[in-house]
């Protein structure tokens, strides 16, 4: 079975180093390669908005395989999907390379390629490890910004209006280790509140990880389940993170005010929003930087029969098991916030402001959310 290591990063040449230097060490005749060459597949997307891209993969010696993708949507993660199991496959059918290091565009989705391999290529590829590359120098202001991928001038679709907080935190949270351009503190504390579970390093050191199984689909998935929440063990120097629960639901015209006042001065907010005005609808929080997006994520499972349980993510369903109300089942809120310099206990009171007074059981309310949820459930 062929490793995969997963590279990926928004900044192209903090990438494109770390990946020459770990095919470099994996060639060492003492490295997890000694068996035989390792393999580098790096996409070139310069072309990507005029509907093609390049996929070059190559070893030390030189290129072994290079093609022009046409693409009907010019998307860097449709030019990967269906494309590079393939050719990782073949690669694995040679029988004569021992590892493939893929270097995944900034704007690709690092998840579902490792999603497919282990769905479609389980008996000859194995995902080993997910690594993102993190440039120190713009790392903490990149992930309390506002700034949009376009901004940043990344190949991607044109209608992708994605945040780049948002695309730097997604990555974090899917990976197995953070490679740090540079030693940083700050940014060290931040990768680890955003993914307790991953592993930092410096580009140095990311060599040592390739011959180490770190990747677990299954473990994965949960760790970015949506609705779930990121508790790290301890605050960090100016890194703080405010765990905040509430049997009560949220008073939506408050908490809808509220709003740009509680993402302030944030890199990342998750996790599971009881609403009043929506009383049959879980929704998730999700807000990168100052961008904040609260959606629909289903039913909760006091309003589903137990063989439908199913249907919700595991972590929920655990944390219900713990901490089921006996009026109101698994309705609860529940919020992870992490930030640089955050005052948490004027968080704690705002939020703890926005919810539901006991005179207010009966009201009639306002729901200014319920234009924006798709799929919301009305009171």
């Amino acid at each position: 079975m062929l490793p995969v290591t997963l590279l990926t990063g928004v900044d192209e040449t903090t990438r494109g180093s770390v990946a020459t230097t770990l095919l470099t060490a994996a060639d060492r005749p003492a490295g997890p390669a000694a068996t035989g060459p390792a393999v580098l597949v790096e996409y070139d997307v310069s072309g990507l908005a005029g509907g093609s891209v390049v996929r070059i993969a190559r070893t030390l010696a030189g290129v072994i395989d290079r093609e022009l993708i046409r693409l009907g949507h010019p998307c860097v993660s449709c030019a990967m999907r269906d494309s590079l199991v393939p050719l990782l496959v073949g690669i694995a059918a040679a029988e004569k390379y021992s590892l493939v290091i893929v270097s995944v565009p900034g704007a690709g989705d690092t998840q579902a390629l490792a999603e497919e391999i282990a769905r479609d290529a389980s008996s000859e590829l194995r995902v080993n490890a997910v690594l993102t590359v993190a440039h120190t120098g713009t790392f903490v202001d990149d992930l309390t910004g506002e700034d949009l991928i376009h901004d940043r001038g990344i190949p991607t679709a044109a209608e992708d209006g994605r945040a780049i907080a948002e695309v730097i935190a997604r990555q974090i949270e899917y990976a197995n280790a953070v490679i740090l351009s540079s030693p940083d503190d700050t940014a060290a504390a931040l990768a680890r509140a955003l993914n307790p579970q991953a592993l930092i390093r410096s580009p140095g050191a990311a060599a040592d990880l390739l011959g180490v199984r770190l990747h677990d689909p299954d473990t994965a998935e949960t760790w970015v389940e949506p609705g779930s929440i990121s508790a790290p063990l301890q605050d960090e120097g100016r890194v703080q993170t405010l765990v905040w629960q509430s049997a009560r639901p949220f008073h939506p015209e408050r908490l809808y005010d509220a709003l740009e006042d509680l993402v302030a001065r944030t890199a990342r907010g998750k996790g599971t929003v009881w609403l009043a005005s929506q009383p049959h609808a879980r929704l998730g929080w999700d807000s990168f930087g100052t961008n904040i997006a609260l959606g629909v994520l289903g039913p909760w499972l006091a309003d589903l029969p137990v063989d439908r349980w199913s249907e919700v993510g595991q972590t929920h369903q655990a944390r219900s098991a713990l901490e089921w109300h006996p009026d109101h089942g698994d309705r609860a809120s529940y919020l992870s916030i992490t930030g640089i310099d955050l005052d948490v206990r004027e968080l704690r009171r705002r939020l703890d402001g926005c919810v539901l007074r006991a005179d207010e059981w009966d009201s009639t309310l306002t729901d200014p959310f319920a234009p924006y949820l798709e799929g919301s459930t009305a009171a």
